[in-house]
């Protein structure tokens, strides 16, 4: 499906990338074309409603460590011309061997719909009305609704010096819904929201919304009956699913081959070591149909892949892309990843996950004496070079003796990725990906990703709280 043809056949821009790839390590030409559209009715009205259209190329070379790039928003042949001369500057004499590209793939892990025509404008802010009814009816105590869609269509050329061109349409869709409800004269708010490849048929059924608003008012509800976060040294239980933002943010990251590379990761040059607990297992998963990390290919044209980072705790590999795999003497693992044309390309994250084991979840948290069960998350901070941590917990509750006590606010976590990692005791068989709504920043470039993981029980951390 290509609704925006190009205005020249993409092979015509051969002669003009091959000629910049000469003596140079790699190269490639990224073409994008992209719809995006997003609507949020908030206070009984549609507050916004945005629709954009953008189109640019981004043409690439690279020599041993330098990055030769240039862009522009316009798709012809004379502008192609130009950025090729300006990214062929990073060579300066250079004399390298042009590295062997990626193999094509016939694999396609989402349909190639555009998600910003269909349904129509009418059908789509009507619905984000009759979700705002429906949460003010569900609960006299609702006292504020927000609702925000959004979607988008990007079409993704990749041309490599090999005259290998490499063609994908990648939807994404996202719905959030946010409740604020009052009791006694407290105030309380929270939200769920899920989203995906494909098409918004696949999010917006009654059913799927419906539990949305009903997860919403269940998680404000219970915000309005905790009480003050502890604070200290205590186990903590992580849910499954979204909880696995922890691992995403404070071990993730530094699994990227980039740091591990320039040495400033604390994996760096650790391959087979023991770097988590036996049991542990983290993967980054870029081919699981239709997840919003998944990519057929990645912005480099290598088919992703299941790629195993930590093996019952040992250290396996990294996260690869195409230069610092090369730099790395190792195999590039489909995880170059940019944000638009106008990006660097470099090595992301897709879907990274924890694998489940065999415990009750039940079990873990009875198995906590006194701690925290932490079900949801918002933001954190992680710091690449030492693994050190600090995430918000949106939904929690005090255990004592295996007895959930009350929910608590405002509980933090702080604490340090692979000691984390070191101190996983037990493992449920409840894994879970997230429902869909992950973003990852990286010098100061977004984008979508999974998280996932099992129920699991940290032996202690910090818990940052009102004492």
């Amino acid at each position: 499906m290509t609704d925006t043809p190009l205005p020249f056949d993409v092979t015509d821009a051969l002669p003009l990338l091959s000629d910049a790839a000469r003596g140079a390590d790699d190269a490639d030409l990224y073409i994008e074309r992209s719809r995006s559209e997003s609507f949020v009715f908030d206070d009984g009205r549609l507050k916004s409603a945005a629709y954009d259209t953008d189109q640019g190329f981004g043409l690439r070379v690279v020599a041993g460590e330098a990055q030769g790039a240039g862009y522009a928003s316009q798709l012809t042949l004379d502008a192609i011309r130009r950025a090729a001369g300006t990214a062929a500057q990073a060579k300066r004499g250079y004399a390298g061997t042009l590295a062997a590209g990626p193999q094509p793939t016939n694999r396609r892990l989402y349909a190639p719909i555009d998600p910003t025509l269909n349904p129509g404008f009418t059908d789509k802010t009507s619905l984000l009305a009759e979700i705002d009814a429906f949460a003010r009816a569900a609960d006299p105590r609702v006292v504020q609704v927000s609702v925000s869609l959004s979607g988008s269509h990007t079409e993704v050329d990749i041309l490599r010096p090999d005259g290998a061109h490499f063609h994908d349409v990648r939807p994404l869709v996202r719905l959030n819904v946010s409740v604020t409800m009052e009791e006694n004269g407290r105030r309380e708010s929270a939200g769920s929201g899920a989203g995906g490849r494909a098409a918004y048929e696949e999010w917006i059924q009654p059913d799927r919304w419906q539990a949305m608003v009903r997860r919403a008012i269940r998680k404000a509800e219970v915000n309005l009956q905790s009480i003050p976060a502890p604070a200290g040294e205590m186990e903590v239980v992580l849910g499954p699913g979204w909880p696995a933002v922890l691992l995403h943010e404070a071990v993730g990251h530094g699994l990227e081959g980039d740091f591990n590379r320039k040495g400033t990761s604390v994996y760096a040059g650790r391959i087979g070591e023991q770097v988590a607990a036996k049991g542990v297992t983290v993967i980054d998963d870029g081919s699981i149909e239709a997840r919003r990390g998944s990519l057929s290919f990645d912005d480099e044209g290598t088919p992703t892949q299941r790629t195993v980072l930590i093996e019952d705790g040992i250290l396996k590999g990294y996260m690869q892309d195409r230069m610092n795999a090369r730099l790395m003497g190792m195999e590039p693992t489909g995880n170059g990843r940019r944000e638009s044309y106008e990006s660097q390309t470099m090595p992301r994250m897709t879907n990274t996950v924890m694998l489940g084991a065999d415990r009750d979840p039940n079990e873990i948290v009875a198995s906590i004496k006194r701690g925290l069960w932490a079900v949801d998350f918002g933001g954190g901070q992680v710091d690449i070079t030492s693994g050190n941590f600090v995430f918000q917990c949106t939904e929690a509750y005090l255990v004592e003796n295996g007895k959930i006590i009350a929910p608590v606010k405002n509980a933090t976590l702080i604490g340090h990725g692979p000691t984390v990692l070191s101190d996983v005791t037990m493992i449920g068989n409840d894994f879970a990906m997230d429902d869909g709504v992950g973003v990852c920043g990286k010098a100061g470039q977004s984008v979508p990703v999974g998280v996932g993981q099992p129920t699991l029980k940290v032996g202690s951390l910090t818990v940052g709280g009102a004492g």
